[in-house]
């Protein structure tokens, strides 16, 4: 019966997609990872991204020149690897990609595959061939390279990828802080990278290369942000993209190689508790969403999330039953509660506004400030916060012991009740919340139509300030793109912080089901949608924690027109889905 997960198991690939809002079966693969084979070997590339020869710190304003400046992104994306064999001809390697991300570290991938043998040379493109650039990019996995819920280097609605995304900080002759934002991208800017090299593949191989962002900023081609412009987005016979594209062939160079002891393949991962008996869950999405990365270990079963709804709504979680989580996450309420501080047990405020909780399986961090890394993790810190249910996770499973036994015996097997168990399984049902079907997704499916004001306001979310390029837009779509209007990642987006807050950068939520979960921001202090687009239409403390994407901006904001203001509200109303 095991067996059968292999097959069934909600998790890991898509099988097929349904013909409108895509039906997904996901299903276990339980890769055995190992590094290298028999038949073939593995070449691992590291890559060192450097400044001026300096290994590169990420939102330091140290680099100094006739611009200081900080860099605080650095992603991009790689294709059409190939190695060189020793009378010349290439070893096509064209189905392998690679995502860097100096960020989150990312900055190592391995080629699989690769046949054993000497090499005088590596290649390399930064970016996507057409072929894959205009292909649909919710094909691939949750962990493939192009998967745009991994890489956030997608243009989603408006199509293709960023292939290079540099952003950050400087001060100009005038010592401003402003920021600035280049995102290289289109066809005609796949830049082809070749470096000699020599080494050999026989098991595992890694290959040292060096990345320098002074060079990509200054050599053979100087581009300054105050003179230059301190934005691209790429278009047609933009000179600093042609610039980029010059720069990037000095900008990369070889270390060396080196060939570290046959490693031990990893453990496969085994999916936990899993009952003898069990139910798939039916996993409901987009065919526009790219795949989520769905934990492996703790597949969507049919079982668990009607145990995790149940759970959810469970009041004796909290320490005097008259709170459960479902409280503070009214589902008629897109999962917030219309607060400004969500109320506890006793009446007492949180110190948050309530998160919205669909599309959660898309995420891969929780809480307004990230602080949880799993769904897991964070579903047990509200029942212990003694703000909020206030319960001990001892008392609580003691309960559950007693009441919800059968249940857990039906979701997990034959056991004892856990916190692990009542985590996985409020885990398992918060997976499956998911929201696609507003007005705004009928219209991109040709089925409904946006009428003149609503696509003004799309036209001007999706449209950069910019201009050097005549681009007049509101700039919504770089921290709210994709499928979710969100990016997933935390951003100082110019609010004045409150004498309680530590940090400056919060979560970006998603814009879908905005009519719903008012107010706004972490702290909830605006009350009205034309109040938020107020704010990023005007100007905003100039802070070195400002997003370089609205750093960028003049110091008065953009300005929006009043009539400009009410057409993006009007496009945002189309984001409800009328589940909710």
């Amino acid at each position: 019966m095991k067996n059968l997960l292999a097959i069934l198991s909600a998790f890991g690939r898509c099988l097929a997609p349904a013909p409108r809002a895509s039906d997904y079966l996901f299903k276990s693969t339980l890769i055995l990872l190992t590094l290298g084979a028999a038949k073939a070997g593995t070449l691992r590339i590291d890559i060192s991204h450097q400044f001026d020869s300096q290994p590169l710190a990420l939102n330091s304003l140290k680099y100094e020149g006739s611009e200081t400046l900080a860099i605080s992104r650095l992603s991009y994306l790689l294709s059409k690897l190939a190695l060189q064999n020793q009378d010349g001809t290439w070893q096509e390697l064209p189905t392998q990609f690679a995502y860097i991300d100096a960020a989150s570290r990312r900055s190592s991938f391995t080629l699989s595959e690769v046949p054993p043998g000497t090499y005088k040379g590596v290649r390399f493109s930064l970016g996507v061939p057409k072929k894959e650039n205009h292909d649909d990019p919710a094909q691939y996995p949750g962990d493939h390279p192009l998967n745009p819920n991994l890489n956030k280097l997608h243009w989603d609605w408006a199509g293709g990828y960023i292939f290079l995304a540099l952003e950050g900080k400087y001060r100009d002759s005038k010592k401003d802080l402003k920021g600035f934002v280049y995102h290289l991208a289109n066809d005609p800017n796949l830049s082809r990278i070749q470096l000699g090299a020599a080494f050999r593949v026989k098991t595992t191989t890694a290959l040292g290369l060096t990345f320098d962002l002074h060079k990509l900023l200054t050599h053979p081609r100087s581009l300054s942000f105050e003179k230059d412009g301190n934005s691209t987005h790429s278009h047609p016979g933009d000179p600093i993209a042609s610039a980029l594209v010059a720069n990037l062939q000095s900008s990369f160079s070889i270390r060396g190689a080196s060939y570290p002891p046959h490693e031990v393949p990893l453990a496969a991962i085994t999916p936990l508790f899993l009952p003898e008996k069990y139910t798939p869950f039916r996993f409901k999405m987009s065919r526009r969403f790219s795949m989520p990365l769905l934990p492996r270990d703790n597949p969507l079963l049919e079982e668990r999330v009607a145990l995790g709804s149940k759970l959810f709504h469970d009041k004796s979680l909290s320490k005097d039953g008259t709170v459960s989580c479902a409280t503070c996450h009214d589902s008629k309420r897109a999962f917030t509660d219309g607060l400004t501080f969500s109320k506890g047990i006793e009446g007492h405020l949180g110190t948050r506004n309530s998160m919205p909780l669909f599309n959660l399986a898309w995420k891969s961090s929780f809480f307004w400030d990230g602080r949880a890394k799993s769904l897991r993790d964070q579903v047990l810190q509200p029942i212990q916060n003694h703000r909020e249910m206030a319960s001990d996770l001892p008392t609580a499973i003691a309960h559950l012991e007693k009441t919800e036994h059968p249940a857990f015996k039906k979701a997990f097997g034959p056991g004892e009740v856990t916190s692990e168990k009542l985590a996985l399984a409020l885990e398992n049902f918060l997976l499956t919340l998911t929201s696609y079907d507003s007005k705004f997704d009928r219209a991109m499916a040709g089925k409904a139509k946006l009428n003149s004001a609503e696509e003004r306001g799309r036209e001007l979310f999706f449209t950069e300030y910019e201009p050097r390029s005549q681009q007049y837009g509101a700039d919504c779509f770089h921290c709210h793109g994709g499928a979710n209007f969100s990016d997933h990642q935390f951003h100082d987006n110019g609010l004045t912080p409150s004498l309680k807050e530590t940090t400056t950068a919060f979560s970006t939520p998603s814009l879908r089901n905005l009519t719903l979960t008012a107010p706004y921001m972490h702290d909830g202090r605006f009350k009205t949608l034309e109040e938020v687009i107020a704010h990023y239409s005007g100007p905003m403390p100039r802070s070195e924690t400002l997003d370089p994407n609205l750093a960028k901006h003049p110091k008065a904001g953009l300005q929006l027109s009043k009539e400009d203001q009410v057409a993006l509200v009007a496009f945002l109303q189309t984001l409800t889905d009328p589940k909710f």
